[in-house]
């Protein structure tokens, strides 16, 4: 497995090179190292999600835009390392994103 240099991200094989799918970049591969590239294992490391919030936790919260009592719901450092993260809401219903800070 390699990652990218630019961005952190896993990079594919093609030919002689590594390639970046998120950034683009190219890297040559070490002529002297051995690798085992096996589509079968390649495939199964692809994780297939219904929708774009399915892998996030719900909870009991009401939509202040539908009125529908569970969201999905996350937590995200917006600001200075110092002060606490926020956390976000998304309603399972009509996908409305509201946010919640820790006052």
């Amino acid at each position: 497995m390699e990652f990218c240099d630019d961005c952190g991200s896993m990079m594919h094989a093609e030919d002689d090179l590594w390639v970046c799918d998120s950034c683009g970049h190219k890297q040559p591969k070490d002529p002297d190292a051995n690798y085992v590239l096996s589509e079968e294992q390649e495939a199964s490391d692809i994780i297939e999600t219904d929708g774009e919030n399915a892998g996030l936790p719900t909870t009991e919260a009401r939509c202040p835009e539908c009125g529908n009592d569970e969201a999905y719901w996350y937590m995200q450092q917006i600001r200075s390392a110092d002060e606490s993260e926020t956390r976000f809401f998304v309603c399972t219903e009509c996908e409305h994103t509201w946010r919640e800070d820790d006052n």
